[in-house]
């Protein structure tokens, strides 16, 4: 398909109550969409790696301005007939994978809607409905926390993710595990750890998590196959996985048991399926993150949810707790008749399923161009 021009925008957020992000608290929400247009029909894509390289290397700002100045420039003009394709355009410019990730995002959409099928099926999903669990940081009070988390278990969701921070460590996982003594959690370090933690991670055997995610810094594969294979514990690595490449290794080395996949993170949703697909080959399971988003990112990383080798219950940060208001129809996860447990059903309609409104869009809008 051609693609005819591509229209960028930068924008932020405010939130009705901070963010913590590593070591920040972040009062506004910035993102970048992506609009491809082929003829009438147009894809949409959102990348969110965030105001600042908390993340990532990358962040709003930048992914905006090397779309509009480098990677739009490759694409406006040119036919595009894979995501392969895609990737192949912009793989003359070096990294950046959430710049390239918008751009891809937008162009499954847009392949989804010529099709006129809903984007998780375009990526050969197998589920209509996924599996959903909640994040809890830490909190002021540890009897609200865990009143929290035994709401979240009441109300049906499949897990819960603990963030682990400095204080809030191993005492933390202990109570969770006294109060819950067979409810599926993990934790979430966030790459703040070293091996000389590691009888930390020997002490987190005791509490039989579903796993530890990312518990060493994100370039260090090396050290968390030590890890993984000194406690028994499944690894799991998120920030460790920003390409193909980092998978492919990871993989060989036996870094981890699972992969936190964020399809904006590594180049869009063309590297998101090699990933998944040499995850499974490996018998490494794969689920599907999120990053403070719109539900435009929501249903992009649901729609990928949907593959066979996403075998955990993927992240679920509710918008309406810190987003004022969100520019598409948000999806509204159900508590199963059946088995009692909590998902969100995905869509009939094409592509995405829904398409911001540019006029909704200009409130927020730091900067946007069209190429």
């Amino acid at each position: 398909m051609k693609i005819d021009s591509v229209d960028v925008y930068h924008l932020a957020f405010p939130l009705t109550r901070p963010l913590r992000l590593r070591a920040v608290e972040a009062r506004q929400m910035e993102t970048v969409f992506v609009c491809l247009r082929s003829g009438e029909v147009e894809g949409w894509g959102e990348s969110s790696p965030g105001a600042a390289p908390w993340f990532s290397g990358e962040f709003a700002a930048g992914a905006f301005a090397a779309i509009r100045d480098w990677f739009a420039p490759l694409l406006a003009g040119t036919v595009v007939d894979s995501g392969e394709h895609l990737q192949q355009r912009l793989a003359p410019l070096r990294g950046n994978s959430f710049a390239k990730g918008a751009l891809d995002i937008a162009w499954w959409d847009l392949q989804a809607r010529r099709r006129a099928q809903p984007l998780w099926k375009t990526l050969g999903g197998t589920r209509k409905s996924i599996e959903i669990g909640p994040v809890f940081d830490q909190m002021e009070s540890p009897d609200e926390f865990i009143e929290q988390i035994r709401q979240a278990v009441d109300a049906g969701y499949a897990r819960v993710k603990l963030m682990f921070r400095p204080g809030w460590d191993v005492r933390m996982v202990d109570a969770v595990r006294k109060e819950l003594p067979v409810f599926p959690f993990h934790v979430d370090v966030e790459g703040e750890l070293t091996l000389g933690h590691l009888d930390m991670f020997c002490r987190l055997d005791d509490f039989d998590l579903a796993m530890v995610e990312q518990p060493l810094p994100p370039d260090d594969l090396v050290g968390h196959a030590m890890v993984q294979d000194t406690v028994r514990t499944p690894i799991c690595l998120d920030e460790g996985i920003a390409s193909v490449q980092q998978a492919e290794m990871a993989l060989e080395l036996k870094s981890c048991r699972y992969i936190n996949l964020k399809p904006d993170r590594v180049g869009g949703f063309t590297p998101a399926l090699a990933i998944h697909d040499a995850a499974a080959a490996a018998a490494v399971g794969c689920w599907v993150g999120a990053l403070p988003q719109t539900g435009l990112g929501t249903r992009a990383g649901l729609a990928l949810a949907a593959k066979s080798n996403c075998t955990y219950p993927a992240d679920w940060l509710p918008l309406d707790d810190y987003l004022e208001a969100d520019l598409v129809e948000p999806l509204a996860p159900a508590r199963d008749e059946k088995d009692g447990v909590m998902r969100v059903a995905l869509w009939s309609e094409p592509g995405l399923g829904v398409a911001p409104d540019p006029a909704r869009l200009e409130p927020f809008t730091v900067a946007r161009a069209t190429v």
